[in-house]
């Protein structure tokens, strides 16, 4: 429960952000992961990626990622062969899993909770980017072909105005891929990362209920157009797998601006109680309760 929007905005972030539980059920299988990776195919480097290795992954929805990033003679041309060759060694391993490929990556669906779920993506590293000397690799595009991805240099992106924003990015972004999940949104979450990092670069300071909505507006207002990676490396981002996908997010967004907007004026006018029911609506029910 919580007396003010802003109360009931930072207790939400308290539920979103994982247990101690799920970051160390997130961490259970990296060891075995990693050696049989390396035993069959040799290792040059293996770290985790995505919400989890950001900050900015929800509670009981996010999943895990890892690159490996392994030798070059060991990967195939066809990047696809090469997600097979993954998913058979690590079948092999883990024969009771339930291995199976969803390109860029091999998954790896542990235990019952998505904290154990592990994906993998199998990468080569190219070079050290010019500007910031990140580490920038291939991964399988989904397609047979290898693209462009640096998490090192999105890291960087995130991190720096995270800090210059007083820490209230992540949470941010927070809010916006919990709407993603509480709502069944099919919408990249790495396109949502980036999108509100780049909203948020034009900001000097982060109040949640406000910027909550403008996101969405901003959202809608741009039919979900492409973005092109400020970092330089990976081309332009989709936010969804298919055009489908795209009428589906932009008929959610609708709502969730109509909604959000309703909030917001409700606690312009003192009416915190209502303020409070939007965001529920908004959130399906997930958000704290009025005090």
């Amino acid at each position: 429960m919580a007396k003010t929007i802003a109360e009931g905005f930072n207790t939400f972030h308290s539920w979103l952000t994982p247990t101690v539980t799920e970051s160390e059920k997130a961490k259970k299988h990296r060891a075995s992961i990693k050696a049989c990776i390396e035993a069959n195919f040799g290792l040059n480097r293996f770290f985790r990626t995505g919400s989890f290795g950001n900050g900015t992954s929800i509670s009981s929805y996010s999943d895990v990622d890892y690159f490996a990033s392994i030798p070059r003679d060991k990967l195939k041309q066809n990047s696809s062969l090469t997600l097979q060759e993954l998913k058979k060694v690590l079948d092999s391993r883990f024969p009771s899993t339930g291995i199976r490929i969803d390109a860029p990556a091999v998954v790896a669906p542990f235990g019952d909770e998505l904290a154990e779920t592990t994906e993998i993506v199998p990468a080569d590293f190219l070079y050290l980017s010019e500007r910031h000397k990140k580490n920038v690799y291939d991964i399988p595009d989904g397609l047979g072909g290898w693209m462009r991805s640096s998490p090192d240099s999105h890291n960087y992106y995130v991190d720096y105005y995270n800090t210059k924003l007083n820490k209230k990015l992540k949470p941010l972004i927070r809010f916006i891929k919990a709407w993603k999940y509480y709502r069944d949104v099919p919408i990249s979450s790495f396109y949502l990362e980036i999108f509100v990092t780049r909203y948020a670069s034009n900001e000097e300071s982060i109040v949640y209920s406000i910027d909550t909505k403008s996101i969405f507006k901003r959202l809608q207002d741009s039919l979900l157009a492409d973005i092109s990676d400020p970092m330089g490396i990976s081309g332009n981002i989709r936010a969804c797998v298919n055009d489908e996908k795209k009428t589906d997010v932009l008929t959610k967004l609708k709502r969730a601006v109509d909604r959000s907007s309703n909030a917001v004026s409700a606690e312009n006018a003192s009416r915190i109680s209502d303020a409070f029911d939007w965001w529920n609506k908004v959130y399906n029910d997930c958000f704290p309760s009025y005090y």
